[in-house]
């Protein structure tokens, strides 16, 4: 529904909030049913979703499919796969103060669901989440990014296609929308989006006690270790940083190379991203290299390159910036200040500061001193180094000898810490997220272990309490 006032966005709350009640007890294989259908559209509309998503980005279609179709159609098998595993009952053991007792954990579903949608990846980050809330059992209200209006059109015509009024309900525009969903009692929210927002959707969250997942971002960074393979290292690091133009929110954001191969770094990393991006054609006229989302966004990141040069940060490779077809040419610096607002923002573009690091202890320091971040990339063959690395940093994720394909592993929870995000997402992490895990006891009828402690608390009370709390 395009730009729906207040009213109508009430008043179609109030009808999904009606009918969540009958969700709850309906026949598992109705949740399948819709699965199916959403994967059949999916596959008939291949060519359809990538041309929308090419409107918006200029994105390849090959790289619509890896990173768009494939990760939505792999959380659909996903959850068609386990689904009755999933919510089958889980019976618990006693412990010895429960003899006699039964008791077993039941998932059920949370009910009317609010997804925000970013525009980085504008169909997968919003199919993905809208799976786990229905196989949970929910329906859902999905507003996607105004910033993508060809995808944003596609996902409402789907969800019309696919599912009832009752199930899925799609509302675009602006963030007057998104403000507008806010205000109300949702029993949950699913927010992808920066730090900065995400902080304004918990608060929201917070007036109605409605639970939240955010997945957020952050300055997530990679370290290449004396002992990495360092041609390899920069393929996958060129991969990770400049697929979509950079605008990817698990992306390195900033890389710490031991000194011994910075120069061999550099090196590889321009003669790869070229090799990758653009071939044997020029990079701007190049079919495999993606554009940045709107001009205000090239405006912001050619901002912040030009703050880092006057810093005093090198430009080890670049080329030309074309505000009016939104293309920035992949941008290497090196000897970035620290204390520059590259090093202290996240980038989300086709820039990537590269520093020299002398010791593990700096690469730690400089980690810490960051917020924790949504993802960890490290590159080497050293097991100390990397042990140090686990156990003296904290991320969403670490991810060895490779960028950003811990994304797609589905058996994984996905999510932040602290500024990087709150709660888990994909798989039966997704699942849960939608679910509330309802604890069910059942007590024996006649005499029960409990009953010998019941008051009046006279001496023989006493003495079992005082031997039970020996036990322990």
């Amino acid at each position: 529904m395009q730009n729906p006032g207040p009213d109508t966005i009430s008043l179609t709350f109030d009808q999904l909030k009606q009918a969540s009640v009958p969700l709850r007890n309906e026949p598992i294989k109705n949740r399948k049913k819709r699965l199916e259908a959403l994967r059949t559209w999916i596959k008939t509309n291949r060519q359809v979703i990538q041309q929308a998503v090419y409107d918006d980005f200029r994105k390849p279609a090959s790289e619509v499919d890896t990173t768009e179709i494939f990760p939505a159609l792999d959380e659909i098998k996903s959850a068609l796969d386990n689904l009755d595993r999933w919510t089958k009952p889980k019976m618990v053991d006693a412990p010895i103060t429960m003899v006699g007792t039964q008791a077993w954990v039941m998932v059920e579903p949370k009910g009317v669901c609010l997804i925000i949608a970013p525009w980085n990846y504008p169909f997968n980050l919003a199919v993905g989440p809208m799976v786990s809330a229905l196989a949970a059992g929910n329906n859902v209200i999905l507003k996607p990014s105004e910033h993508t209006p060809h995808t944003s059109a596609l996902l409402r015509k789907m969800c019309e296609d696919v599912f009832e009024k009752e199930i899925a309900v799609v509302f675009e525009g602006g963030p007057e929308i998104s403000q507008a969903l806010l205000k109300l009692p949702f029993d949950h929210i699913f927010f992808t989006g920066s730090p900065a927002i995400g902080k304004l959707v918990m608060k929201a969250a917070a007036d109605n006690l409605t639970s939240v997942t955010l997945e957020l971002g952050g300055k997530s960074p990679t370290v290449v270790s004396a002992s990495a393979r360092v041609k390899e290292a920069a393929q996958r690091i060129a991969v990770g940083k400049f697929i979509n133009n950079g605008q990817t929110c698990i992306a390195p954001d900033y890389v710490l190379v031991h000194q011994s191969v910075i120069n061999d770094f550099i090196q590889n990393l321009k003669e790869q991203t070229k090799k990758l991006f653009a071939g044997d054609d020029d990079m701007q006229q190049s079919p495999h290299y993606a554009r940045l989302v709107h001009q205000k966004h090239l405006e912001r990141l050619n901002a912040l390159l030009q703050e880092a040069i006057r810093d005093g940060a090198k430009v080890a490779w670049s080329g030309p910036v074309e505000p009016f077809e939104r293309f920035m040419h992949p941008i290497i610096l090196s000897e970035v200040p620290g204390q520059s607002r590259i090093m202290e923002e996240e980038i989300f573009g086709p820039i990537l500061p590269v520093l020299a690091y002398q010791s593990l202890d700096e690469v730690i320091s400089i980690i810490n001193k960051k917020p924790k971040p949504l993802a960890l990339y490290f590159f080497g063959s050293d097991k100390r180094e990397l042990n140090r690395i686990k156990s003296e940093t904290s991320s969403g994720a670490i991810c060895v000898n490779d960028c950003a394909i811990h994304f797609l592993h589905h058996n994984l929870p996905f999510g932040g810490v602290n500024n990087s995000g709150i709660g888990k997402s994909h798989g039966i992490a997704g699942f849960l997220a939608f679910s509330n895990e309802k604890p069910v006891l059942k007590q024996r009828n006649g005499l029960t272990s409990f009953r010998f402690f019941y008051p009046p608390y006279t001496p023989t009370v006493k003495r079992l309490v005082n031997l039970l709390l020996k036990m322990f």
